[in-house]
């Protein structure tokens, strides 16, 4: 069985079904999603409805990030703010709307279910966007961390460029990094670096390939760290602008 951990889809729907096609996903895979199902491209009820369905195949874990907090909310109470709708929650509007899946109850359930974070035998983290407690996630942390949080992720950037070859360099490591023997990340495109594969900063793996926008969508397996990746969204989705 391999553990596949996917970065965030943002209503690609397209790109979902390419990219578990090309790992050869079955039923024996456990996968893990890092969040952001929703916001950005058209598909966003497809994509829901793809991942309640594999949850009923597979073994799944799905994580919440800061869209799927916005969608639930408005699912399940009708409550919109400008920021979402300007950052692709009207796109998910109007997907739910098309697909006629909006007053669906798996649906509000799916959402209602998500994760903060996971953690599995090995000691490695799962989160959406990061946390800030140097005693580790589910200590003295504030909820919205998990799902918004980008100093995990400049830290660990930090961190990767000192090489710890004495002892002060290892007493003066990051310590939130120490808690896990791997972390993975959505959240913060990688994109943003120029990049539209996987990066691995310190401990920690950054699984965003940017499938909001220009990028790709990656699902990595997490023991060999070989990863598959669908085309750029902006070609599975030519007449629409995504959340460039």
């Amino acid at each position: 069985m391999r553990t596949l951990v996917i970065g965030d889809i943002h209503g690609g729907y397209k790109a979902l079904i390419q990219v578990l096609e090309r790992a050869k996903v079955t039923s024996e895979d456990k996968l893990i999603f890092l969040g952001d199902y929703v916001d950005g491209w058209s598909e966003s009820a497809e994509t829901i409805q793809k991942l309640i369905n594999l949850s009923i195949s597979n073994t799944c874990v799905f994580i919440r990030g800061n869209h799927d907090l916005w969608c639930g909310l408005w699912l399940d109470k009708g409550a919109t703010n400008p920021v979402w709708l300007a950052h692709g929650g009207k796109e998910t509007i109007d997907s739910y709307i098309q697909s006629g899946l909006l007053t669906s109850d798996a649906h509000k359930q799916f959402f209602k279910d998500l994760q903060n974070y996971y953690i599995d035998s090995e000691n490695r983290l799962f989160v959406h966007a990061g946390f800030t407690s140097m005693h580790g996630v589910g200590k003295e942390e504030y909820e919205s961390n998990y799902y918004w949080d980008r100093t995990l992720w400049e830290a660990a950037l930090l961190a990767d460029k000192v090489a710890e070859k004495t002892l002060e360099d290892i007493l003066t490591s990051p310590k939130r990094f120490n808690h896990y023997k791997e972390i993975y990340i959505g959240h913060t495109p990688t994109t943003n670096y120029k990049q539209d594969s996987p990066i691995k900063a310190y401990n920690l793996w950054n699984i965003d390939t940017g499938a909001a926008f220009t990028g790709k969508l990656t699902i990595l397996d997490i023991d060999t760290k070989e990863f598959w990746q669908s085309d750029a969204l902006p070609s599975l989705y030519p007449d629409e602008k995504g959340r460039n």
